[in-house]
């Protein structure tokens, strides 16, 4: 299979290579599109003040001034020669469960991929050691070939969050929904030299929605989570409230 590979942790990210040679070891075609920096938080933006440059690192990888959207969005319409077979994002040095996946640049670097019309999975170690990114990396590749044998039958877009464990600690995989957090900490205050007001965006909350049946509980477990996606954004249940709404 021609894979498609990218982040929002850079270019130079430690899971980004360990998922790229473990494919590679599978015999699939493998290109990486990444940002040239840590653009976590990116969420699904598109550079259009600008233009955009793609270099080619001595690992072979290929990185944008851009985001992650930018990475694969580039990449799909005009770097390479066909489509890609699918898109994978990550692996994430942390979680992405919950409301995380609104902000995730890894997760939207998937996206970007799904809506331009290619089956894709983001992929984040659910920790921030850093430890056992070649359990999450087996497992995408055990997906990869599900994938090839079996093709999904429906387009999909699919999370998949890996505890930070080894692979033989895993206990199972579970298909998840999405949990909640708590709102978020409250904003951070300093003053710098100049005695000018600076702000930094509190930390996320805590889970709030976390039990059975969702990512948030499953990877507590022990378990790999994976939820698939959706994009469609109306909330069909109100559009009649909001016609009488109007009519009054």
């Amino acid at each position: 299979m021609q894979i498609l590979l990218s982040n929002d942790d850079g270019y130079f990210a430690p899971g980004l290579a360990v998922l790229a040679a473990t494919l590679a070891r599978s015999g699939h075609d493998i290109t990486v599109v990444a940002p040239e920096r840590d653009r976590s938080g990116a969420s699904n933006s598109l550079t259009l003040d600008r233009p955009l440059m793609v270099r080619t690192a001595p690992s072979g990888f290929q990185y944008v001034n851009g985001t992650p959207t930018d990475c694969v969005h580039l990449a799909v319409t005009g770097l390479l020669p066909r489509l890609p077979d699918m898109v994978i994002s990550g692996i994430n040095l942390g979680a992405n469960m919950g409301d995380d996946t609104v902000y995730s640049g890894t997760v939207a670097a998937a996206t970007e991929g799904f809506l331009l019309g290619i089956p894709a999975v983001a992929v984040s170690l659910a920790n921030i050691r850093d430890e056992n990114f070649q359990t999450a990396a087996d497992f995408v590749a055990d997906l990869v070939a599900r994938f090839a044998a079996q093709p999904f039958p429906e387009h999909v877009l699919l999370n998949v969050n890996v505890p930070d464990v080894p692979a033989g600690a895993v206990q199972g995989v579970e298909v998840t929904r999405l949990g909640r957090r708590h709102k978020a900490q409250d904003t951070v205050k300093t003053v710098n030299p100049r005695n000018q007001t600076m702000y930094w965006v509190g930390a996320a909350g805590a889970a709030q929605d976390a039990g059975p049946g969702t990512d948030f509980n499953a990877v507590a477990q022990g378990r790999i989570s994976l939820t698939p996606l959706q994009l469609d954004l109306t909330r069909y249940g109100q559009m009649g409230l909001v016609e009488d709404w109007l009519s009054r």
